[in-house]
């Protein structure tokens, strides 16, 4: 896999570069701004690229803008944001952009390498990764009117799980619910929100964000 990797602390940024390099991935560019990470994407177009949000010369969102920018300017952009932060607004945004490739993970919650790995192959082949930390703030960050207030408690369960990138079948696993269950659930949370259903749980997902968005 051919990866730019773009984050400001230097021993992390050599670390996971040493990392992806022993997994046998090609590091393309191992930078530690946001417009470096621009060049770097434009100039490489790789498989995947791993951005922090946090960086120079404001140390505010500037890797997240960056990240927005070049998912609407590069079709196709496969982007796995890696940080200690959720910034609910922008990350709205980014996951509502385009369909897919996008994840979105937490530095202090993973806690195998292996799940790291795993959630970043899923990205490049297309998928959406989110961390349920990630999910729950941009749930909180809606407010609890609209439609999303209709759901009953185990609907938004539902939602959460579907909202991490999970299918059905993963989600009858977790939540200790039937196939058919899950199914209902399903149907009954896009009915409350007026959401068309969609065969991939890759596009669903983004629905129900785009709906968080508006």
């Amino acid at each position: 896999m051919r990866i730019v990797l773009a984050e400001d602390s230097a021993i992390l940024r050599q670390g996971l570069a040493e990392l992806l390099s022993l997994r046998g991935h090609e590091v393309l560019a191992a930078v530690n701004n946001a417009d470096d990470l621009r060049a770097a994407v434009r100039a490489h177009r790789p498989d995947v690229s791993i951005v922090d949000i946090r960086m120079p010369p404001t140390h505010t969102d500037e890797g997240l803008r960056a990240a927005i920018e070049l998912r609407g300017e590069l079709p196709g952009c496969a982007i796995l944001v890696f940080s200690q932060y959720v910034e609910t607004n922008y990350a709205k945004e980014l996951l509502a952009g385009a369909a897919g490739a996008v994840g979105y993970l937490l530095k202090d919650r993973v806690a195998e390498v292996s799940d790291f790995l795993t959630a970043l192959d899923r990205v490049a082949a297309g998928e959406t990764v989110l961390d349920p930390e990630v999910v729950r703030q941009l749930f909180a960050a809606t407010g609890r009117s609209g439609p999303l207030a209709e759901l009953t408690p185990r609907e938004r369960e539902v939602l959460d799980l579907m909202a991490q990138g999970r299918s059905n079948a993963a989600i009858a696993t977790e939540a200790y619910l039937s196939a058919g269950s899950v199914e209902k659930y399903v149907t009954s949370i896009f009915g409350k929100l007026r959401l068309p259903q969609s065969e991939g749980h890759n596009r669903r997902v983004l629905a129900v964000l785009r709906y968080l968005d508006s």
